[in-house]
């Protein structure tokens, strides 16, 4: 089956010369579909600049990236921004709501858009999950930070999108609103058949995922499947020792 997203020997670099920062070094790794995979690793290993990569997100310097079988590098920025709005999901950790808008015309403004109708009984589906059906009328400023982290992921599953990036998507959440956020990312991967990749310095929040993978200076050192907490933290303290 083919997988969601892959790398194959990824390389970004910034600066020139003596000033050079390798922050990939050849990184290859897939996502598999109907999976829910976590990025770990020190603080510089370059698991944000992964997924920035992956996602079209951030330019990569040389190798290649693949959503499905589309690979980005042959891709105009236009197709990448298309790609991104047509075919991706994204949950930050400052939630990126637009403050103006209420939490219903935030779930639907990328597919809003992208010119497309919204499923009203999956809008109502998932806003019902999300315990957000008595809070479409209110903006940011009247929710939450895991209300409006609740309201990114509706927006990010509302378009049914190929694969779900998150960066450090429960960083500015307490922990019960972090919990909650990841109940309802592994609750779309396994009733949905969604794809869901984060990047998290929490073991915790990584130990909800299928399959850790882990970072050191820009390469792929380890990776764990069906993971829990005390392997997660193991593996961490070994790279970083």
């Amino acid at each position: 089956m083919e997988a969601a997203a892959r790398a194959v020997n990824l390389v970004k670099t910034y600066g020139q010369g003596d000033t050079v920062v390798t922050a990939l070094d050849g990184v290859s790794v897939e996502f598999e579909r109907n999976t829910f995979t976590a990025i770990m690793g020190p603080s510089g290993s370059g698991k944000s600049t992964l997924m920035h990569t992956m996602a079209g997100l951030d330019a990569f310097t040389s190798g290649e990236a693949y959503i499905g079988g589309t690979a980005l590098s042959g891709l105009s920025d236009r197709e990448i921004t298309e790609l991104r709005r047509d075919r991706l999901g994204f949950i930050f950790q400052s939630f990126n709501l637009v403050p103006t808008l209420t939490a219903a015309e935030n779930i639907a403004l990328p597919t809003s858009i992208a010119g497309r109708e919204i499923d009203q009984a999956w809008l109502e589906e998932i806003t019902q999950r999300l315990g957000l059906s008595q809070r479409l009328g209110h903006r940011p400023s009247e929710l939450s930070g895991g209300q409006q982290q609740r309201v990114a992921c509706a927006r990010a599953l509302v378009s049914r999108p190929d694969i779900i990036f998150g960066d450090e998507p429960t960083g500015n959440l307490d922990s019960n609103a972090g919990r909650e956020v990841l109940e309802i990312l592994r609750h779309a991967v396994d009733f949905d058949g969604q794809t869901v990749v984060i990047v998290t310095h929490d073991a915790r929040a990584a130990s909800y995922a299928d399959r850790v993978i882990f970072l050191r200076d820009g390469r792929v050192v380890n990776e764990l499947r069906d993971p829990d907490m005390d392997a997660i933290l193991q593996v961490m303290a070994g790279i970083e020792g």
